[in-house]
């Protein structure tokens, strides 16, 4: 461990193979910008979605670089939308297959973790404990850890095997979040629906940010210039 790392307390990050890699992507960088180091996990099956989604290859050997492209694309699929920088020195990844990775002992110091997106079938194997990759296998940690673990669902409509999963990823401790966004933030882009999950993910994880207009209990506040 190097002097930089000494006192790091992530939080962990699991896309799953869910449609929704914006979601992921405005939860990582509104993360970053609040100054959370980060641990990535990018499941197999997400990387089919990221490549259909924004045409990006997401790659071990080169998964900084195809990190920042896929951070600084919008909702849209516009590229360099957003200013990286050097906030990916924030980010450690891991493989989706190593087991043996840091996120996967709960001597591993983390804050939580968040699941965004999360397919039913990740939700199903973190529901039954089956660890079957390092991101199903870090949320169990979580969650045996009484840490926070969101869970960011996204998936319609919901069958009665997925709802019990989900009733028992309630029960575990965990938050249940379903990638819903609102309108009553007056929101006129893609980018802003899709903030307003991002931000209501890191409202229950507990961590700051400005993604979204937070309701004032006033009608019609959301059509005002913000």
């Amino acid at each position: 461990m190097t002097a930089g790392e000494i006192g790091r307390r992530p939080w962990i990050v699991g896309v799953s193979g869910a449609s929704g890699t914006p979601y992921a992507a405005a939860v990582l960088r509104a993360l970053l910008d609040a100054g959370e180091s980060v641990d990535l996990v990018v499941s197999r099956a997400s990387r089919l979605t990221l490549l259909d989604e924004t045409g990006i290859a997401f790659r071990d050997a080169h998964w900084r670089e195809d990190l920042g492209d896929w951070l600084a694309r919008g909702a849209d699929g516009k590229p360099d939308t957003f200013a990286v920088g050097d906030r990916l020195g924030q980010v450690r990844y891991w493989s989706a297959g190593d087991l043996a990775a840091g996120p996967s002992s709960g001597s591993y110091p983390a804050k939580g973790m968040i699941i965004v997106p999360a397919s039913t079938a990740c939700v199903a194997g973190v529901a039954l404990g089956l660890s079957k990759d390092l991101l199903q296998r870090a949320a169990s940690v979580t969650l045996k850890e009484g840490r926070r673990l969101v869970v960011a669902v996204r998936e319609t409509p919901l069958n009665g095997q997925t709802l019990k999963h989900l009733v028992a990823l309630d029960e575990a401790g965990a938050v249940v979040l379903p990638a819903s966004p609102a309108f009553y933030a007056g929101a006129t882009h893609i980018q802003e629906l899709v903030d307003f999950v991002a931000g209501r993910a890191l409202d229950a994880a507990g961590v700051p940010h400005r993604l979204y207009r937070r309701w004032q209990g006033e009608l019609g506040g959301g059509s005002v210039d913000r």
